[in-house]
C-alpha cells in the first residue's frame, strides 16, 4: 500500500479569517530581505535598519538564570499569573527608579515580552467600531493589535516643530467620542525624542474627559542621555486612574530574546490582561522568572554602563554626520537616531540608494506612518568605529553637500 503524502498540499480550499487578512504588512520583513540579499551576495554590510541590542545580557542574570534552570520547581507549569516574587521585583525597581507605587498582586502582569502587551491590549479594550489613537511616525506593532481587534486607527502627527508630541486639539470631536485607547511612547521609537512631565499631565487630562484609556510603551524608559533621565507616565498624580504603562527588560538589560515585559498601573486593564493571558498561555518559564528578578534587583552598574555606550555611539555619529553635511538635531534617547533625507528623494529611495550603493541598511521613515516620510531611522547598535564607517560610505555619495 502506498503511504499518503504528507506534504502534498490540501485537496481542500485554505482561506484564512478575516483578521489575518487585514493586518498590515510588516514592513521590516522587507527591509530583512533586502539586507539579506545584499549579505547572499557577499557584501559587508552595515544593518543600522533594526532595533535588535548587540550587547550580551549581563553575567550576573546569565549565571541566575543558569542556576535557576536546574531547579525542579521550575520544570512545573508556573502560575498562570506568574510568580509573585516577579511581580514585588518589579514594583521594587519603580519605587526606586520612579517614585511610584504598585501592588505587585493587582498592578502588575508579567508578559512574554513588551510586544505582547502592546498587541493584547487592544484586545481588550477595542470592538469593531472603536477608534484607537496612534502616534505617526510609531511603532507598527501598535497597528497590528488595533487590526486584529477589527477596530480604527486615528493617527496623531508627531511633528518636529512640536517637539514629536502629539497636538490632541486636531483631533475632531467624532473621532473622540469614538476613541477607547490611545498608544504613546517615549523616550520615542523611531524620533529619538523625550517628553516632559507636563505633556503626561496633559494627557491624563485629556484622557479623563473622553473617556480614553492610554497606554505608555516605556521600552526605552532607561535611555535617556546627555543627564536627563526620561520621565515614566506613571510618576504623574492621576496616571493609574487612565491608564498602564509597558515596560521590558530587552532594552535596559540586553534581554531582547528572554522576551520579558509588564504591564503596570491600573488594575481593572491589569486585570483584562491578566484574563486574556490566562486563555493564551500559562506563564514564562519559572528559570526566567528568576532571572528577571535578579535584574531588576542586583547590580544596577550594567544599565549606567549601557547607556553611555549608547551615548558614546550616538556622539560618534552625529560627529560623523556633521563631516559630510547631514545635519540633524541629536536624539534625546532609546537608541534610535532620526535624520532627514537628502531634497529629492523620498525616505525609501533613499534607503534603497544607500543600501545599493554603500551597503548600509537604515530603515525607511514611512515605514512607522505617513508622516515619517522625509526621514530614515538610524540605530545605534553597531560599535562606533561601524557607525562612522557607515556615515563615511554614505558621504561617498556627495548627497549633502
Amino acid at each position: 500500500m502506498h503511504s499518503k503524502n504528507p506534504t502534498a498540499a490540501s485537496s481542500i480550499p485554505i482561506v484564512p479569517a478575516n483578521r489575518l487578512q487585514q493586518l498590515p504588512v510588516q514592513f521590516f520583513a522587507s527591509l530583512v530581505k533586502k539586507a539579506n540579499e545584499q549579505i547572499a551576495a557577499g557584501h559587508d554590510v552595515i544593518n543600522l535598519g533594526q532595533g535588535n541590542p548587540d550587547q550580551p545580557t549581563p553575567t550576573h542574570i546569565v549565571r541566575k538564570m543558569q542556576e535557576a534552570s536546574a531547579n525542579p520547581a521550575y520544570h512545573r507549569y508556573p502560575p498562570f499569573n506568574g510568580y509573585l516574587f516577579l511581580k514585588e521585583a518589579i514594583a521594587e525597581r519603580y519605587l526606586a527608579d520612579y517614585g511610584v507605587q504598585l501592588d505587585p498582586e493587582t498592578e502588575v502582569a508579567i508578559l512574554f515580552g513588551g510586544k505582547t502587551g502592546l498587541i493584547e491590549i487592544s484586545q481588550c479594550l477595542l470592538n469593531p467600531g472603536d477608534v484607537c489613537l496612534v502616534p505617526d511616525p510609531g511603532y507598527p506593532d501598535y497597528w497590528s493589535g488595533v487590526a486584529l481587534a477589527g477596530a480604527e486607527m486615528v493617527t496623531m502627527p508627531l511633528r518636529e516643530s512640536n517637539q514629536y508630541l502629539p497636538d490632541y486639539s486636531v483631533l475632531s470631536e467624532s473621532d473622540l467620542k469614538r476613541a477607547k485607547l490611545m498608544f504613546m511612547n517615549y523616550p520615542n521609537n523611531p524620533t529619538g525624542a523625550c517628553a516632559p512631565a507636563s505633556f503626561y499631565e496633559e494627557t491624563i487630562r485629556f484622557a479623563e474627559k473622553n473617556g480614553i484609556v492610554v497606554a505608555s510603551d516605556f521600552a526605552y524608559g532607561a535611555l535617556g542621555f546627555d543627564g536627563k533621565k526620561p520621565v515614566s507616565f506613571l510618576q504623574q498624580t492621576g496616571a493609574k486612574q487612565v491608564g498602564v504603562e509597558f515596560y521590558t527588560l530587552s532594552k535596559t538589560y540586553n534581554m531582547a530574546g528572554w522576551r520579558v515585559g509588564f504591564a503596570l498601573g491600573n488594575s481593572e486593564v491589569i486585570r483584562m490582561i491578566n484574563l486574556i493571558q490566562d486563555h493564551y498561555y500559562c506563564s514564562l518559564f519559572g528559570g526566567i522568572q528568576a532571572a528577571a528578578a535578579e535584574a531588576l534587583t542586583g547590580p544596577q552598574a550594567c544599565v549606567s554602563e549601557l547607556l553611555q555606550t549608547y551615548e558614546n555611539r550616538r556622539n560618534a555619529l552625529y560627529s560623523s554626520l556633521s563631516s559630510i553635511g547631514w545635519q540633524a538635531k541629536p536624539s534625546e534617547g532609546s537608541f534610535f537616531t532620526w535624520l532627514p533625507v537628502p531634497k529629492g528623494y523620498s525616505s525609501n529611495e533613499f534607503a534603497d540608494l544607500v543600501l545599493q550603493e554603500a551597503k548600509v541598511v537604515v530603515a525607511p521613515g514611512v515605514g512607522f506612518g505617513t508622516h515619517g516620510e522625509g526621514y530614515v531611522r538610524l540605530a545605534l547598535l553597531s560599535s562606533e568605529a561601524r557607525l562612522a564607517e557607515s556615515v563615511q560610505r554614505i558621504g561617498k555619495l556627495n548627497l549633502f553637500s
